[in-house]
């Protein structure tokens, strides 16, 4: 006689139903985003009119931000096909740097287009985050740039972004108060220190000298030009030579400014430009180093210090010549970006003779073509 199969009776805990409806929770909640997530890795596609969005991520526009708006919307009526976001950044550049090598490094398509500073080109393309830019600035169509930020923009030979346009450290200051006082600007920084306390003793409501002076990548600039324009250098002949007696004496002197000439008031050291440029332009200093943006800004109307201000190079030690940090921003393209041939347009159209001319007139942007 055949034998009988058991048929098991096991019953299984209650629990299992739990877990059964658990998995079958989340399997109906992963089809449920597959949509969204498969948005999330496509790419970028003109939208149903056959436009093209691209972002620009950029820092503060010096001035009114209006009339920058209009030359962007110069630009999309002449492309129909190409609308551009652009999106303003913090004014400090530690904090733009930190963005960008953030999303950079996370291989982010966020943005299109990006502003940088003179200095972050070199890395950027080296760690492979900026597109190759050379079919936009040939060989032969190099020389229409300034040298320097030339060769800013240039690694191993190939152009990672376009000169925008140039920066270099000045001294503003108040030719109303040195004519009053009988003072001519200050050649030396010792003039500075003379004149600055001698007004302020005629005016108490006044700061003598405001200078960027956070620990940040503004600061550097400013010691730089404190070591240059006193002999001093960070590298020479291919050595270090940082520590130098003449570089001593300029720190020395810049401490001095605050500790012991007392022309410079303590809050410089959490300043960086815009701030400085704020208590400058609401006429409570005689003396401020800044960057060229601030000269449109303070002659506009209702400004405090309209047609009250003078602007030369900054003073040096006795003996030696001025000297001043050469800065500038450059425009580039996220390497990651889904939109590179309507970026391209855009950098070429910012970076034409006709914009830098435009920003020039209308922002105070020094331009970084030789023809301008």
């Amino acid at each position: 006689m055949k034998k009988t199969e058991k048929v098991s009776t096991t019953v299984y805990p209650w629990y299992t139903d739990h877990y059964l409806f658990v998995i079958l929770g989340y399997a109906v909640l992963l089809l449920l985003l597959l949509p969204l997530l498969a948005g999330c890795v496509s790419k970028k596609e003109p939208s149903g009119d056959g436009v093209t969005t691209i972002v620009f991520k950029h820092g503060k526009i010096a001035g009114d931000p209006a009339l920058f708006r209009k030359l962007i919307d110069r630009f999309e009526a002449r492309n129909p096909d190409i609308k551009v976001k652009d999106e303003t950044l913090p004014a400090s550049t530690d904090e733009q740097h930190q963005f960008y090598v953030i999303n950079l490094e996370g291989k982010s398509s966020d943005f299109d287009v990006l502003s940088m500073d003179v200095i972050w080109v070199p890395e950027f393309a080296r760690t492979g985050w900026l597109k190759n830019l050379s079919i936009l600035i040939p060989e032969d169509k190099r020389d229409e740039f300034f040298p320097g930020p030339m060769q800013a923009v240039t690694y191993k030979g190939s152009v990672y972004a376009v000169p925008w346009y140039i920066d270099a450290g000045l001294l503003y200051y108040r030719k109303d108060l040195l004519n009053k006082y009988g003072f001519p600007p200050p050649r030396t920084w010792q003039e500075l220190v003379k004149t600055a306390r001698y007004i302020m003793e005629k005016e108490p409501q006044i700061y003598g000298f405001i200078w960027q002076g956070k620990q940040y990548e503004g600061l550097v600039c400013n010691v730089l030009e404190y070591f240059r324009s006193n002999g001093g250098d960070v590298l020479r002949n291919g050595k270090v030579v940082i520590n130098s007696p003449e570089n001593v004496e300029a720190l020395q002197f810049m401490v001095d400014l605050i500790r012991k000439y007392k022309v410079t008031p303590p809050l410089v050291l959490t300043a960086i430009e815009e701030p400085t440029r704020h208590i400058f332009g609401s006429g409570r200093a005689l003396f401020m180093r800044n960057w060229p943006y601030a000269w449109n800004i303070f002659q506009r109307e209702g400004s405090a210090i309209r047609g009250k201000i003078g602007v030369s190079r900054l003073p040096s030690f006795p003996g030696k010549s001025s000297a001043s940090t050469l800065g500038g921003w450059q425009l580039g393209i996220n390497r990651y970006s889904k939109n590179p041939g309507a970026s391209e347009k855009f950098v070429k159209f910012l970076t034409s003779p006709e914009s830098q001319k435009t920003l020039a007139l209308t922002i105070g942007y020094k331009p970084t073509r030789k023809s301008l």
